[in-house]
């Protein structure tokens, strides 16, 4: 039996991150229910951020020089009306974190300590604690989150379908541990965060498959340049999953990349170790293809002390039996961000009525083809703002309670047999013979009641959008069509087109392998 709460209008918000935690908090003293699967950010890829938030307040540093980097690093697919919009909020967001109990890190003068990372042309990047900037702002926001009488978390609790009628969210179906309930509400926020935990090789928490997504997609909501799929260059490579990343901040304090032998193989690449991160990835991956191994070597960059500087991944890699201040650290690419998502105006509203989203869940058309680094915290924290105002002047129209319930699904998502198949066929490099023996492979478990069907769908989408794009474009790298199309172009797709192209290559001959009878 599914328990209806009648919630008597309030809206929710699906996520513990940065995004979720700043909608519930700006939305306040109107009250909301805040849901999130785990204890308060503890499981978000927020928490997980080392590097920083991009904020153009130093005194050589201007909204338009952002931009600017921000534009070259999404190769043509920025969206520059809505890019300017949250660069510009930039300096007031660093300001509201500060008031909601963010301690930044500050130089001898108490200003505010700026930071470099890749493609960056100023030092622009806002940490706290050194590498622990994630950390330490979910800290900030999670204690006045639990400081706020008009918020309620439900810890524990995970979202399994949207209710949509006429277009229109009437409520949504969830999992406690008390069971499924059923919530009454027309006004919902996804802010569930990302896919990496699609990919065998990942920096995203493990569950972080593209919760938010499915819900979306099996309402019929529009998703947005599904296919680019940013893979950080620099995650320790070892046994661990996820694997943990070694921030673009450590090669923007001078580290270089270097192979088994000591040879610098980006030296001649335009930027070098501070190249666009699709760049460096690339570049690490096709070394390790040829047989070689990736370090990042700290060990010569003079005046930096790395465990004051880089507390957290001092530590990581003390705990793999490496000192990083004197020895190289393995590294290797790693699905870490994606650009694409559910698509949303500025306002965060979704192709559904009574559906925002925001964070890395959402498009809003900031990042491109390829984000810039720590442009992410800064549009979780803007966006999530953005939605609260709006979702705040929307006034609840409680005019019918949810009609028929949509099917729940599997009692639990895994995406365990997602990874090969996704990692082998939508990594750094890509072809359309790999792409549409994934969408065969992605097909049936995508509609099925197993366990991988949530995730199964998210990687569909992926892989269908992917193979729509006959280019190559900044995190986008297909072998077969190696170039840029003359016209940059963002893509659109529904679930339902996805499973309609996938049918069409599951009818597909698949040609034998040579020898074969």
């Amino acid at each position: 039996m599914t328990a209806l709460h009648d919630i008597d209008g309030t809206p929710i918000v699906i996520g513990g991150g940065l995004a979720g935690l700043m909608t519930a908090l700006v939305l306040a003293p109107q009250p909301v229910l805040l849901l999130t699967s785990a204890p308060l950010g503890s499981e978000s890829s927020s928490v997980l951020a080392q590097g920083g938030i991009a904020a153009s307040i130093g005194g050589n540093d201007d909204v338009s020089l952002h931009l600017a980097d921000t534009l070259v690093a999404g190769d043509g697919l920025c969206d520059e009306t809505v890019a300017t919009a949250i660069l510009a909020a930039a300096p007031a967001a660093i300001e509201q974190l500060v008031r909601l109990g963010v301690v930044f890190d500050r130089d001898a003068g108490d200003n505010i300590a700026l930071g470099l990372e890749a493609a960056h042309s100023r030092h622009r990047i806002v940490h706290a604690g050194g590498d622990a900037t994630g950390r330490s702002i979910i800290r900030a926001l999670a204690t006045k989150i639990y400081e706020t009488p008009s918020i309620t978390v439900m810890e524990g609790t995970t979202a399994r379908r949207l209710v949509v009628e006429d277009n229109a969210v009437t409520g949504l179906l969830a999992e406690t541990d008390r069971g499924p309930v059923l919530f009454a509400t027309d006004r919902v926020v996804i802010a569930t965060g990302g896919i990496g935990g699609l990919f065998l090789h990942g920096t995203n928490p493990a569950r972080s498959f593209g919760q938010g997504l499915a819900l979306a997609a099996r309402a019929g909501a529009v998703m947005t340049d599904l296919e680019f799929v940013q893979f950080h260059p620099t995650a320790l490579d070892n046994e661990s999953f996820p694997l943990k990343l070694i921030s673009e901040a450590v090669r923007g304090e001078g580290a270089i990349i270097v192979d088994e032998t000591g040879e610098r193989f980006m030296a001649d690449v335009p930027g070098a170790e501070l190249a666009p991160r699709y760049v460096v990835a690339r570049a690490v991956w096709r070394h390790m293809a040829a047989g070689h191994r990736v370090f990042l070597d700290a060990s010569n960059v003079k005046g930096l002390d790395f465990a004051r500087r880089f507390p957290i991944i001092t530590a990581l890699c003390r705990e793999a039996g490496i000192d990083p201040a004197t020895q190289p650290i393995p590294v290797r690419p790693a699905a870490h961000y994606h650009m694409g998502g559910i698509s949303v105006d500025q306002s965060g509203r979704t192709s559904i009525d009574g559906l925002w989203a925001c964070g890395e869940a959402a498009c809003t058309g900031l990042h491109g083809a390829n984000r810039l680094a720590s442009n992410s915290l800064l549009e979780a924290a803007v966006c999530g703002s953005w939605v609260a105002s709006d979702l705040a002047a929307t006034a609840s129209i409680r005019s019918r309670k949810p009609g028929l319930l949509p099917d729940r699904g599997a009692d639990r998502s895994d995406p365990a047999s997602v990874r090969p198949i996704l990692s082998s066929a939508a990594g750094v490099l890509r072809d359309g013979e790999g792409l549409r023996a994934a969408a065969r492979a992605l097909y049936p478990l995508a509609i099925s009641r197993h366990a991988a069907s949530d995730p199964a769908m998210v990687g569909l989408m992926i892989v269908i959008a992917a193979l729509r794009r006959q280019e190559s474009r900044g995190a986008h790298r297909r072998s077969d069509f190696p170039d840029h199309a003359n016209l940059a172009r963002r893509s659109t797709l529904r679930l339902a087109d996805a499973l309609q192209t996938a049918r069409s290559h599951a009818a597909e001959p698949v040609a034998c392998p040579k020898g074969t009878p």
